[in-house]
């Protein structure tokens, strides 16, 4: 075994990493950009080397720096994590160049499997199921259209390169197929460096299914059976199961079999995965699942097959890399019970799921049995715009499917994020969602069930509000009290809660809720006060964390933030920003497709800025003409800064006249 390791990657999987190799005797050497010198997997490590700037380009992803500080440290090994480098044949075959072994598969096996359409053609060669479609190298837009005209829509257009649902669209009308080829190629490009894509057919109603594999240098091959990854928005994964609802004990031998055959078609070695599509209609059955591509490195998801076997994955690589046999054959796989995982992220459901940066006021998980959580942050650390918005996994387990998923629905419950924005409500309704309870799902069925979920916009929640409300006049309260002069006699003209010589005593309290002004009606009687806002009452079922005179209120999963209003501001151009452009997220420009004086027309794209890997078109709010335009291409912009402002059709004809 290994006495050093360093774990090229962050967050959440370098801590994971760490806590394995930490039992395993192994020195844990960590990497980290200037945006995560505080980090946690920085604190939970042994050495720690700075490499760069924020942006993964300039530092993570920066091969020659990390094989420096790997020799400079006296490193063993290295492993990649997921993400970044981990299916990076280059960095791998750096690895080995410098006398260090990398924790994954060889760099043969990982070009082999690294390009989705010659994955896709050697599996077709060994005999594995393929989904119809065009993988070939013509990349030209009209000739890609035609073979997604003779293919039949919808069709699926993917990044050769990379996952996670970049540089991917779904394309329903021959009509849209440029504007979608587009904007994948331009998000492929950005992720990984390579604009081409392929072109195949898109199930219906698909399930995601993939196969945990292992292989090791004699030969040895299995698979430690699969998971359910069905459940995705943007078709990146929100909730992993194993095993999958639905599968017989024949079809998971099938896929298997298929799995482990992909395996030794290209040499493997290592952790890898196994990505099937499968049709779901009518259920899981033989012949109708299809090798879609395979991961060659640790999957997020892995939590829950090392819940159902009783493994550590992580220790699995670090002994075939120091070239030990599998400690397991096939039929000496365990599958016991059912586990369930979530990915909490920092990001607001209720708005399209726009990633939320900003420091993490608190962060609180609950302890239960067959509950375990995987986080790479901690209260007081920051959740920046840089990298991937995940603040946690929580994975339960049970004995059964129904058991597990009332655990993690409970865990979420109790899951408490304050600062920014979470899905934590989302992903606890979603646990109970009647159609995945009962096992009719597919990769869609979050976007159909987007309103019972509680991922469209919901009223403001005055009952929150009144709560904050009263715990920050509390607090003004307590503040004041702390500025009075002890030595002065006590007069009841000094109270500051509404005295009044006769009658209900009442207090009107302006505060901003969530941006909006309101009156907080405070009353004070025999047993205390009381706060409501429009005729709502105080809710007493919340959790509350104050900074900065803000309250973050925690209510179902779900934020509020109060602040108490300064009646000296001048409120009175609130409501004329109609034509006003703002960020919805911290992030960079990548285009501006309007110029200053056009003509535009609501609904209209007006900009494209991308915040941890993801892109959101910014829109018209109505019809008129480009005024300014406040920001260029590549800058970095804040959440709420001024993209541009559309003069309304209105105003110009005024001023014309």
């Amino acid at each position: 075994m290994f006495k050093s390791v360093l774990i090229a990657n962050r967050g959440e999987i370098a801590c994971r990493i760490a806590r394995t190799a930490q039992r395993l005797g192994l020195r844990v050497i960590a990497v980290y950009s200037d945006a995560d010198a505080r980090a946690l997997h920085v604190r939970m490590a042994d050495d720690a080397h700075a490499i760069g700037p924020a942006p993964a380009a300039q530092s993570y992803l920066v091969i020659d720096k990390l094989i420096a500080v790997a020799k400079a440290a006296g490193a063993d090994c290295i492993h990649p994590g997921y993400g970044f480098l981990s299916e990076n044949a280059t960095f791998a075959q750096a690895c080995a160049e410098a006398g260090i072994a990398f924790v994954g598969p060889p760099p043969a096996a990982m070009r082999a499997m690294g390009l989705k359409d010659r994955a896709k053609a050697l599996m077709e060669k060994a005999g594995v199921p393929v989904v119809p479609g065009y993988h070939g190298e013509m990349q030209e837009a009209k000739f890609l259209k035609q073979k997604a005209y003779e293919i039949g829509y919808p069709v699926l257009i993917k990044a050769v390169a990379g996952g996670g649902g970049k540089g991917m669209r779904r394309v329903d009308k021959h009509a849209d197929f440029e504007t979608a080829l587009e904007g994948a190629q331009r998000e492929a490009k950005a992720a990984f460096g390579d604009a081409r894509v392929l072109v195949e057919k898109y199930i219906d109603t698909p399930r995601h299914i993939e196969m945990q594999i292992f292989a090791d240098r004699h030969g040895n091959a299995i698979h430690l059976n699969e998971r359910d990854c069905s459940l995705q928005r943007r078709h990146q994964k929100v909730i992993e199961e194993a095993p999958a609802p639905g599968m017989s004990a024949a079809l998971r031998a099938a896929m298997g079999e298929a799995a482990v055959a992909a395996c030794k078609a290209v040499g493997y070695e290592g952790a890898g995965t196994v990505e099937f599509i499968a049709d779901g209609k009518g259920g899981l059955k033989q012949g109708a699942f299809w090798f879609m591509e395979m991961n060659t490195r640790l999957q997020v998801e892995h939590p829950v097959t090392e819940a159902i076997t009783g493994l550590d994955l992580v220790e699995w690589q670090f002994r075939i890399t120091a070239n030990e046999k599998l400690p397991l054959k096939q039929d000496q796989v365990r599958l016991d019970g059912h586990a369930v995982e979530a990915r909490l992220y920092a990001e607001d459901p209720e708005h399209g799921f726009l990633p939320s940066t900003g420091r993490l006021i608190a962060l609180q998980f609950p302890k239960a049995e067959g509950l375990r959580v995987d986080s790479g942050v901690e209260t007081g650390d920051e959740v920046t715009p840089f990298y991937d918005p995940m603040i946690a996994k929580l994975i339960a387990h049970g004995a059964t499917r129904v058991e597990a998923l009332d655990r993690l629905a409970e865990a979420l419950d109790k899951t408490g994020v304050a600062g920014p924005r979470s899905n934590a409500g989302f992903l606890a309704t979603l646990c109970r969602a009647p159609g995945f309870r009962a096992g009719a799902f597919d990769t869609g069925f979050i976007d159909a069930h987007l309103a019972e979920l509680g991922a469209t916009p919901r009223p403001l929640d005055l009952a929150a509000v009144a709560f904050g409300a009263s715990v920050l006049m509390l607090d003004e309260h307590e503040r004041l009290a702390q500025q009075r002069n002890p030595e002065a006699p006590l007069s009841p003209w000094d109270s500051d809660d509404g005295f009044q010589l006769s009658g209900l005593r009442r207090l009107a309290l302006p505060v901003v809720a969530e941006g909006k002004p309101l009156i907080a009606d405070v009353s004070y009687g025999p047993q205390g006060f009381a706060a409501a806002v429009d005729g709502v009452a105080m809710t007493f079922d919340a959790n509350v964390h104050v900074r900065d005179g803000t309250a973050y209120v925690l209510r179902a999963g779900r934020q509020t933030k109060v602040s108490l209003r300064d009646l000296t501001l001048d409120e009175a151009a609130e409501g004329g920003s109609g034509g006003l452009v703002r960020a919805p997220m911290h992030g960079k420009v990548l285009a501006v497709l309007v110029e200053q004086g056009a003509r535009v027309t609501r609904g209209q794209r007006l900009a494209i800025i991308e915040a941890m890997k993801m892109e959101h078109t910014l829109h018209a709010p109505l019809d008129g003409t480009v005024a300014e335009i406040a920001v260029a291409v590549d800058a970095q912009v804040a959440e709420g800064a001024k993209v541009m402002v559309i003069a309304a059709a209105a105003t110009q004809e005024n001023a014309q006249s």
